[in-house]
């Protein structure tokens, strides 16, 4: 039985149901319909303006949808639920800030407050406790304007596990990281997810460093979406659909190039110019 199998036992801990979202009259997302178990991690993917930030926006109580519900855990989604974990996108901490690692950590238990929260040892307890999970004690006193991207991205993730969250949603938290940084900071969060029993949502462009952790791929192209296993939704058929174009998915020398041109181009025609939406290892 595989690990999906074994959540879906459960209730999904969120649901989304028929979502569509429409910006001045272009939909952006299309009868989104997706059940997340807990503990799973799924992979999102799709390139820029596929709407992946929106449906992380929904999610997060941010933006209401068009069309359709959001439910976690049964009921319908909040703004500012503490049981959603958030890594946002492309954060800039100034170089010389005068805030150490274990402060940047910290602010998610008091950020939202006002004033500097008064010294506590539960507090400084629970700080040290995420700084260990995320194998960050060595450099937590560090000034944060100092260390390395994968560094960093250790520590916004420790800040965001700090309420303990059932869902963590992470968007494009490799983008700026070499490859080596990714997939540790990939493996870091899959662990994290299964020993805590937290679900995993993670946002990229390129799935390289996910292959080996998660559980599902959810694919968004012109609107719609695709749910389930690599190999079911990197499918000829499948990402066609998506894009309302033919759309071949090609295996090169250990890698998944897809690629979109006219028929006769997916039939081997050498003198068509495909155009690559996306590429991944196996």
């Amino acid at each position: 039985m595989t690990y999906v199998q074994k959540a879906k036992e459960n209730s999904p801990i969120l649901t989304l149901d028929n979502i569509c979202v429409n910006f001045y009259e272009k939909s952006v997302l299309k009868n989104v319909n997706v059940e997340f178990y807990p503990g799973e991690f799924v992979g999102l993917i799709g390139s820029n303006g596929a709407g992946k930030s929106t449906l992380l926006k929904i999610i997060l109580g941010l933006l209401s949808p068009t069309q359709g519900n959001v439910r976690f855990f049964g009921e319908s989604a909040k703004k500012g639920n503490r049981q959603i974990g958030y890594v946002p996108q492309k954060v800039f901490l100034e170089p010389n800030i005068p805030l150490r690692g274990r402060d940047l950590v910290a602010l998610g238990l008091d950020g939202h407050h006002f004033g500097i929260p008064l010294p506590s040892k539960k507090r400084k307890k629970r700080v040290d406790e995420i700084l260990e999970a995320v194998d960050a004690t060595g450099y937590a006193d560090s000034p944060i304007g100092k260390l390395s991207g994968g560094e960093q991205q250790r520590l916004l993730i420790a800040q965001a596990l700090l309420t303990n969250p059932k869902i963590l949603l992470l968007d494009e938290p490799l983008s700026n990281l070499d490859i080596k940084s990714a997939y540790e900071v990939t493996k870091l969060i899959s662990e994290i997810g299964r020993e805590k029993g937290v679900t995993i949502i993670l946002v990229a462009h390129d799935m390289n460093p996910l292959l080996g952790v998660m559980d599902r791929v959810l694919y968004l192209a012109e609107g719609k979406s695709a749910i389930g296993k690599v190999d079911d939704v990197f499918h000829n058929d499948v990402l066609s659909n998506l894009y309302g174009y033919p759309v071949k998915v090609l295996h090169v020398n250990g890698r998944i190039m897809v690629v979109g041109g006219n028929n006769s181009g997916l039939n081997g025609d050498s003198n068509n110019n495909y155009c690559v939406e996306s590429e991944v290892n196996i």
